[in-house]
């Protein structure tokens, strides 16, 4: 895929990559639109809907993307990918936090929810560690890390829900701090089945075009002469990232806060799914054993500043300088920091 596309004319692939930008941008929107409301009617809150559905939908570009290249035989592609991805979507929530200007988006959004699925973030990016630490133990040419966390994903989906429905932890309640019941929307005139069935929908638009956007952003790197491990972790793993994006804006803007931050945090969490699914699809033994230099500062990175979100969901800084949280600030730095040491050391 990657090779004919490369024999397309550039003009064409620009236009292409705006078109399937466009897409994600209008039904991204309408997605969150009808994920607010689903949040509402059917009891699961903003946090668990961002965080489980449509972290996961807006993630389905990331996982193909990082299956075919370990499938295609680009194992640090894959790796890169999902962990970049990662890091753009952390910051994109402190893009989010400039967008919100009422308050520091992670003092607003406070909820037992996100503390957990930050930390629940925290915990499985340190799976991915202690495989990288013993890349060459495997089973059947799978790492036993990858089936570690896919139990613990869905170990910890369920205590999240149980974390919703009986929270043992509650939030300082300010002026500032946003409630579900302020985003939640008038009267409802669609059924459960129907808003599922238009989630559905556009959850797949947004995905097909994310996977899109993938295949166009290699094309468009590898005139680059960058290694693998840069185009994945930056241009597949922006642009399959831009649906977390669009979602965490709109749901600012609509003062659905908690499915913003959900969005983000679940969409991560999700994403360290993307390792284990191409240990699998790799064929040439254990995905870990591929780990490069420059996918361990992708990991490491992850873990730095999933740990500044955490601190920032904790200490609840009410306003910051210039609009924007210190750990807000922080992750922007971080990010940025990552860029120019693997531009100039990797």
């Amino acid at each position: 895929m990657y090779a004919d596309l490369s024999l397309w004319p550039l003009w064409l692939i620009i236009v292409l990559f705006v078109c399937a930008a466009v897409v994600i941008g209008w039904f991204g929107v309408q997605m969150t639109v009808v994920a607010r409301d689903l949040a509402h009617a059917s009891g699961l809150g903003e946090a668990v809907m961002g965080a489980l559905f449509i972290g996961a939908a807006t993630s389905l570009s990331g996982i193909t993307t990082s299956v075919v290249a370990a499938s295609g035989g680009f194992p640090e592609l894959a790796i890169s990918n999902a962990l970049g991805g990662i890091a753009a979507q952390t910051t994109f929530l402190a893009i989010a936090d400039i967008v919100y200007r009422r308050a520091n988006l992670e003092h607003a959004a406070a909820s037992a929810e996100n503390l957990f699925m930050t930390g629940f973030l925290i915990t499985l990016l340190s799976i991915h560690l202690l495989g990288v630490a013993i890349p060459e133990f495997q089973v059947f040419s799978i790492h036993p890390a990858s089936l570690l966390i896919l139990v613990a994903y869905i170990f910890g989906i369920r205590l999240l829900a149980q974390t919703h429905d009986t929270p043992m932890w509650l939030p300082k309640r300010t002026s500032d701090t946003n409630t579900e019941q302020q985003s939640q929307p008038g009267k409802l005139r669609r059924g459960l089945p129907v808003m599922w069935l238009k989630f559905s929908g556009y959850a797949l638009v947004v995905g097909a075009a994310g996977w899109s956007l993938a295949q166009l952003a290699v094309p468009l790197a590898a005139n680059t002469g960058l290694s693998q491990g840069i185009v994945g972790g930056v241009f597949t793993a922006v642009t399959t990232s831009i649906p977390e994006l669009v979602v965490a804006i709109s749901a600012v803007r609509l003062g659905a806060l908690n499915l913003a931050v959900g969005d983000i945090i679940g969409g991560n969490a999700f994403d360290t799914l993307f390792i284990a699914a191409s240990d699998v699809a790799y064929s040439e033994g254990s995905i870990y054993s591929a780990f490069s230099q420059a996918e361990v500062f992708w990991l490491a990175n992850a873990l730095l500043m999933a740990g500044v979100l955490l601190l920032g969901l904790i200490y609840r800084e009410r306003h910051g300088p210039a609009n924007i949280g210190v750990e807000s600030l922080l992750i922007l730095l971080l990010y940025v920091a990552g860029l120019i040491t693997l531009s100039v050391a990797v």
